[in-house]
């Protein structure tokens, strides 16, 4: 079922990336998400492997290991593999009967607790069977430095199939594609000298400095020269810089003229993870979305807000505001892989509200904070910034940045239709998105007519997982369920009468 996509890798990670893996080193900040694919029955395990097999030839970084820059003048290299096993990397697991899903989940949730081996390809498949009624499952987890969620939606084309019957790709021979493609590195690296390999390493990392150095100083000279022809630039270029500055600081440590907010009852964190899974009809979520002149990705925060309200509300808790964020997709490509994507912060009303007021709300303030962060540093800046940093000061920071917020969202775009996986239908993906030190990740994917939501939670911060869990499905069945107010028709005068 693969399309065709572009497949571009460069030899190193951005700032970006080498942030989210220097970051790792610290495993409450394990950026790391994954997935379960439940299935109608199990996957035919050898076909499986075939197709997957068959990706990681088409994709290098998938037999690629990380290999560390010189010091910290440069981001971290990709380099083949020489011990690459592709059995390390796909493993079978059969639940116990009965085989229920939160066995499943439970299941899984330990699965995305153990972290990657930092000295192998980044990236794991688990088969699992003996789900009740005859079901299948695949976990699967990529490292956040090889892709985003996107990224990986699109790798996972290259081993899904638009037919049960659809045979996939051929066997290839992958062992032989690595060697050579490590052979080759080496040649290229040591040259036959050990010694050279060293000196080779140093140069590379130093070259990557000069040519990033070389590409910011280009922009620079080349705004510079403008301001003799229109001062109003310097003065412009003046003010960018220190709006820059300033939301780059306050993105990284969580210092700002808002309201401090945030729930007292889900202030404690840990390491500990449980999965809910929510699912709603798309259709209707577009259609009450539509109604309210909002869009599919204020519909989801304004559930989840009502969800976070009605939970505290249970528990006689007043919240003046919540601190969540949201994900937005700066890709323009169509590669497999990578990463492209800035995380938003946003600050939303903890009063009770009903749904269009929500809605309104909602969209005002995501609106407010998308403004925000285009005048701030993104990501690129923030991370080249704290890739300049110890890393003890950088986890640090984080953990103090993501102990303030109380869940974080990310809602991706799956297939409109149905999927197949090695003679199994796909009924359903869950996404588990990382946690990361907040009180909750609930990652959305809108899949064959339903969009749905994997919460992944801190049991610490949030106590009763299944109850939130319930919270947010109640909150979703009234936002889709409420009455919708009729227009009013106009009349043929009124339209044609002036504006």
């Amino acid at each position: 079922m693969a399309k065709d996509r572009d497949i571009s890798f460069s030899d190193r990670m951005t700032e970006h990336e080498a942030l989210m893996w220097n970051i790792e080193k610290d495993p409450w900040l394990n950026p790391n998400g994954s997935a379960v694919t439940i299935l109608d029955q199990p996957v035919d395990l050898d076909r499986f492997k075939r197709q997957v097999r068959h990706g990681v030839a088409k994709i290098p970084r998938l037999y690629q290991r990380v290999v560390p820059g010189l010091g910290r003048i440069s981001t971290p290299a990709w380099a083949p593999d020489p011990e690459f096993n592709f059995d390390h990397h796909v493993l079978q697991i059969e639940l116990p009967a009965p085989g229920t899903d939160q066995q499943l989940f439970d299941l899984v949730t330990k699965l995305a607790a153990e972290p990657l081996d930092r000295t192998r390809p980044l990236w794991r498949f688990v088969v699992i069977g003996g789900l009740e009624g005859g079901r299948g499952a695949i976990w699967s987890v990529f490292h956040h430095a090889i892709s985003d969620g996107v990224g990986q939606i699109r790798m996972a084309e290259l081993y899904q199939q638009a037919t049960r019957d659809d045979e996939g790709h051929p066997e290839v021979d992958l062992e032989a594609i690595v060697a050579a493609a490590s052979d080759a590195h080496a040649a290229k690296e040591r040259g036959g000298n050990q010694a050279t390999g060293v000196v080779n390493t140093a140069m590379g990392s130093l070259r990557h400095v000069a040519r990033r150095q070389l590409g910011l100083t280009r922009r620079a000279v080349g705004e510079v020269m403008l301001w003799p022809a229109d001062m109003s630039r310097a003065v412009e270029a003046a003010d960018d810089v220190i709006s820059a500055t300033k939301n780059t600081v306050d993105q990284l440590t969580g210092s700002s003229n808002e309201r401090p907010g945030g729930s007292e009852l889900w202030r404690n964190r840990s390491r500990h993870r449980r999965l809910q899974w929510v699912r709603v009809p798309l259709d209707a979520l577009k259609a009450s979305a539509k109604a309210d002149g909002v869009t599919i990705n204020d519909a989801f925060m304004a559930g989840l807000t009502d969800a976070a309200v009605a939970y505290h509300a249970k528990r006689d808790v007043a919240v003046d505001a919540f601190n969540t964020s949201f994900v937005v997709s700066t890709r323009s490509d169509n590669n497999i892989g990578g990463n492209s994507f800035t995380p938003v912060m946003v600050q939303v009303s903890g009063s009770a509200m009903g749904v269009g007021e929500r809605f309104a709300d909602i969209h005002a303030a995501t609106e407010r904070a998308r403004e925000a962060a285009s005048h701030g540093g993104g990501m690129s800046g923030i991370a080249g910034l704290a890739n300049l940093l110890p890393t003890s000061v950088v986890t640090k920071t984080a953990r103090d940045r993501a102990g303030k917020i109380d869940f974080a969202t990310s809602n991706l775009r799956g297939a409109p239709f149905p999927l197949y996986c090695a003679g199994a239908k796909v009924e359903a993906i869950i996404c588990m998105g990382p946690v990361a030190g907040t009180a909750a990740n609930i990652t959305a994917l809108s899949y064959d007519g339903n969009f749905d939501m994997g919460l992944m939670i801190d049991p610490v911060a949030i106590d009763d997982p299944e109850d939130f869990g319930n919270c947010v499905a109640d909150a979703f069945d009234r936002m889709l369920t409420q009455p919708k107010a009729k227009k009013p028709k106009s009349s043929k005068k009124s339209k044609k009468g002036k504006a």
